[in-house]
């Protein structure tokens, strides 16, 4: 059950529901407001749950909205389970079941956690209602020249010390419009920047997925193949300046995933969630209304 909060800026527990658990010996933080069938909301690659505050705001009004940190990554930590999508995936039934949560979840992932999103459907067959993939890695080998670099030794060490400049350089690189690269924002970069294990778990996740060459294609084919015979619904949003994982991408996941829903947000980067948060809110809030979760648990 929720215990006492770790150490961590006065900032990291502020928002209303927000605590921590533990699962396995490992504290992991997360939020949850609202009521009604859950949405789990997954952050991206050296990301964390403030990501989705805006959402948090937004949809909780019609569901139970529930984020956190991933396994690794801010204010959670990763145990003994290795830093892949597998490990990371495999700590969110856990998770679910110490919140009460029972039977399928609608789930929401953005980057790194569209994959963990995928993985979780996959390795959890019956817990994902529908899947709402933001962004997601798993759609193409091309990524960022920084991602990239992470994958090589000992280049990631160093493209990984904390500093101003290097928050300031990553946060604006995340949006299309850089007033949402705010001072705050730059500042909570820096903080999970400096996090205890924090660097080894983002080149253990990186060097997981692929190498300079970009993204593996044998994990993600595979996941994809799988996730395309639970034939469960799935919604696939993008932006089209998103400078971390190509627009193009989108193209990919509809015909890697037939009959699933897109939409591309103009003028937008890899957070949409955050830099078109009204109409993001509304595309998923209709997407989940179109699919919900009957009493026996089924899709209808």
């Amino acid at each position: 059950m929720p215990g006492d909060e770790p150490a961590a800026p006065a900032w990291a527990f502020r928002r209303p529901g927000t605590a921590s658990l533990s699962i396995d010996g490992s504290r992991i933080r997360y939020r949850v407001t609202g009521s009604g069938e859950t949405v789990l909301l997954l952050h991206g690659v050296g990301r964390s749950l403030e990501d989705w505050n805006e959402q948090h705001d937004l949809l909780s009004g019609r569901f139970r909205v529930l984020s956190l940190d991933l396994p690794g990554f801010a204010f959670s930590e990763l145990s003994q389970r290795p830093a892949t999508l597998s490990g990371i995936a495999a700590m969110l039934p856990a998770v679910l079941d110490e919140l009460k949560i029972a039977g399928p979840v609608h789930v929401v992932g953005n980057s790194l956690g569209g994959a963990v999103a995928m993985t979780f459907a996959v390795q959890y067959p019956g817990r994902s209602a529908s899947l709402v993939l933001v962004s997601s890695a798993g759609f193409g080998r091309e990524v960022s020249l920084a991602l990239r670099l992470l994958a090589i030794a000992p280049t990631g060490l160093s493209q990984l010390r904390a500093t101003r400049i290097g928050s300031r350089r990553v946060t604006r690189a995340l949006f299309h419009d850089r007033r949402f690269a705010t001072a705050d924002r730059v500042d909570r970069a820096l903080a999970l920047g400096r996090q205890p294990g924090h660097s080894d778990t983002l080149l253990e996740v990186i060097r997981s997925l692929g190498s300079f060459r970009g993204v593996d294609e044998g994990w993600r084919l595979l996941l994809l193949a799988r996730l395309r015979a639970l034939q469960i619904p799935i919604l696939v949003l993008w932006g089209a300046r998103d400078r971390v994982l190509p627009a193009s991408h989108l193209e990919n996941a509809a015909e890697l995933l037939p009959g699933s829903d897109t939409h591309l947000f103009p003028a937008t980067g890899h957070l949409p969630m955050i830099e078109r948060a009204g109409e993001f809110a509304r595309l998923v809030a209709t997407f989940i209304g179109k699919h919900p979760i009957s009493s026996t648990g089924i899709v209808s």
